[in-house]
């Protein structure tokens, strides 16, 4: 194993940063089932309960990524980061959303199982491929992409 991370930098790296990105996500996801859940079960509407237990991984996931999956990369400043961090973390609910709206309004589907497939497990998928992408390309650059987005 050594030896091909000796030969492969690159994909050795990626591989333990995804790894910790996972890491940090299974912890946000858990939070986002609970909570969505919770509010599912106490008559809170689809969507808005959605919202609610997204914002609150949104949280989790900040604080788990900046501090830990992309500690090593170089600090492009806090405000920046918490700004990118939290449109791309929009843009990543709004699949989420996209994909609960098209089961609640287009597909008439009600049940909370329905709800949990469409919103927290294929749009949670969605939004955590763009999330990954996002995060390691704008939120969290390496120091050369960096100064080609212009950090």
């Amino acid at each position: 194993m050594r030896e091909f991370r000796q030969r492969h930098p690159r994909i050795a790296g990626i591989a333990a940063e995804v790894g910790k990105f996972g890491s940090v996500g299974a912890v946000a996801y858990v939070v986002q089932l609970g909570m969505t859940n919770v509010l599912w079960s106490m008559g809170v509407g689809p969507m808005p309960g959605q919202v609610v237990g997204t914002v609150c991984a949104i949280a989790v996931a900040f604080v788990g990524n900046r501090f830990w999956t992309y500690r090593d990369r170089a600090r492009t400043g806090y405000g920046r980061e918490t700004v990118l961090f939290l449109v791309m973390n929009g843009a990543g609910m709004l699949l989420q959303l996209g994909c609960q709206g098209f089961a609640v309004y287009v597909l008439e589907l009600e049940s909370q199982l329905a709800h949990n497939i469409a919103g927290n497990v294929v749009g949670v998928g969605l939004g955590t491929l763009f999330r990954f992408w996002s995060y390691r390309t704008w939120v969290f650059p390496v120091a050369e992409e960096r100064a080609r987005v212009g950090g």
